[in-house]
């Protein structure tokens, strides 16, 4: 019988995009858990402290009285224990007070005795407490075998929570290594220390829940925002693929065709010859774009900025940039110094006026252009406005991202100008003009420019 093969799905499957999120899905659960592992070792500690704390009261009062009670205790000439003295002067029934001696005939040495085996030399006949007698028994034994104070939590008959305190006792001018004669055994209402103590746990625990929430959330913010360049610089190349790949791949059509044209013999080879240097000049200016946009987009351009005339760098655009039957009018009143990357500059301002002498015109008209240059305050402006149908309302909106031009093309210069702008702390504006056409204004800082592109 075959076996049926499921697809597996590979970490190596995953987007880069994919592979980043689940980075920070990571991360925020990783500090979450960092932060719960201290909040709960801290929260372990206070409820740990706080039982601690709360027994060594109730162990502190109970010490004090039963070596209170300690003093009035007596023995007769027979080495019995007398407690006339200490049933006249102590009330014994709240907190309740019992007295157990180790059974031991006269002149016989003590030995150490099991649970039950001591005797009960006075009990409360009306204890506050009703203590179950073998509770109160393992509280002496384990004192008289100790040889020292110990203390214990029990539960009264009814099942109350209560704190046990058993103090041993020595004869009269004992020895050091005697043993001891017997034990006081007091009990305390513990009742009240308890809920106190468990509402103390509730508040810790259910506060530690809510920081370790808050230190989730915390943590895919920082998260966030920790992968976020990592994300931007994802979605800049996706960016910069889509545009090589939608801005190269008509140019590589026509001249496929036009290399498929000129194998067939159906065209003069000299007009093949001229369409194919035009078409690789057009794929060169794509590529420089895209490489400039890229560049831009991804801050590794650097502004060689300096002291530039920007009135004379845009008399060179239109120089070089217009053509024949085309006019451009160049107006700058006075010579406008900025500080800029002359090369990014000139590139915006070709651009704008490429842009301007392309689609700034009627059908069948020479395109007529009118380049302003102001320097006027602290912002210097480049003004190129046109006489041609003006900005498409669809796009008028959008008209700077890439290929968004409303008219065919690739939309890129348009968006390479608005960012050469930001990244010298200006800006690039697109309006009606008062002919009719677009007006689009670039503005550049007249100082140094902004230091974050």
């Amino acid at each position: 019988m075959r076996a049926v093969r499921r697809p597996f799905r590979s970490a190596r499957a995953l987007t880069p995009t994919a592979r980043v999120r689940r980075l920070r899905r990571r991360i925020t659960v990783l500090f979450a858990l960092t932060s719960a592992a201290g909040l709960v070792a801290m929260a372990v500690l206070a409820v740990r402290s706080d039982g601690v704390r709360w027994r060594e009261q109730l162990d502190q009062g109970m010490s004090a009285d039963t070596n209170w009670a300690l003093g009035l205790l007596e023995t007769d000439e027979d080495g019995r224990l007398d407690t006339e003295v200490l049933l006249d002067n102590a009330g014994t029934a709240c907190p309740p007070l019992f007295l157990l001696s180790v059974p031991a005939a006269p002149g016989e040495p003590s030995v150490t005795p099991a649970p039950g085996e001591l005797v009960v030399e006075h009990a409360p006949r009306r204890p506050c407490l009703t203590m179950p007698a073998g509770a109160v028994q393992q509280a002496a034994a384990t004192a008289v075998r100790a040889d020292e104070p110990r203390s214990r939590d029990a539960r009264t008959a009814d099942g109350e929570p209560v704190r046990m305190f058993a103090l041993p006792f020595y004869p009269p001018d004992a020895e050091e290594d005697a043993a001891p004669q017997g034990a006081l055994v007091t009990v305390v209402d513990a009742s009240a220390q308890r809920a106190d103590h468990r509402r103390l746990t509730w508040v810790v625990s259910g506060g530690c829940a809510l920081l370790v929430l808050l230190s989730a959330g915390v943590g895919h913010l920082l998260s966030g925002r920790a992968v976020r360049p990592a994300l931007e610089a994802l979605d800049r190349q996706e960016s910069f693929l889509a545009d090589a790949a939608h801005d190269l791949r008509t140019p590589a059509a026509s001249l496929r065709t036009l290399a498929e044209t000129a194998l067939r013999g159906e065209t003069d080879s000299t007009d093949v010859h001229r369409r194919t240097l035009r078409l690789a000049e057009g794929m060169g200016t794509l590529v420089d774009g895209l490489l400039t946009r890229a560049r831009l987009m991804s801050g590794t351009a650097v502004l060689a900025v300096e002291p530039l005339r920007l009135d004379q760098l845009v008399e060179a655009v239109v120089e070089d940039a217009a053509g024949e039957g085309q006019r451009v009018a160049v107006r700058a009143e006075q010579a406008v110094v900025v500080v800029a990357d002359p090369d990014l500059v000139r590139r915006a301002v070709a651009n704008l006026v490429g842009n301007a002498l392309v689609h700034g015109h009627q059908p069948g008209e020479p395109a007529e252009v009118e380049v302003t240059v102001d320097g006027e305050g602290a912002t210097t402006a480049v003004t190129v406005e046109d006489a041609g149908p003006g900005l498409p309302p669809e796009v008028a909106g959008a008209l700077f991202d890439r290929f968004r031009s409303g008219s065919g093309s690739t939309g890129l210069g348009l968006s390479i100008a608005s960012w050469v702008a930001h990244a010298h702390g200006g800006s690039l504006t697109a309006e009606p003009g008062r002919r009719g056409g677009a007006r689009f204004v670039l503005r550049l800082p007249a100082g140094s420019p902004a230091t974050e592109g």
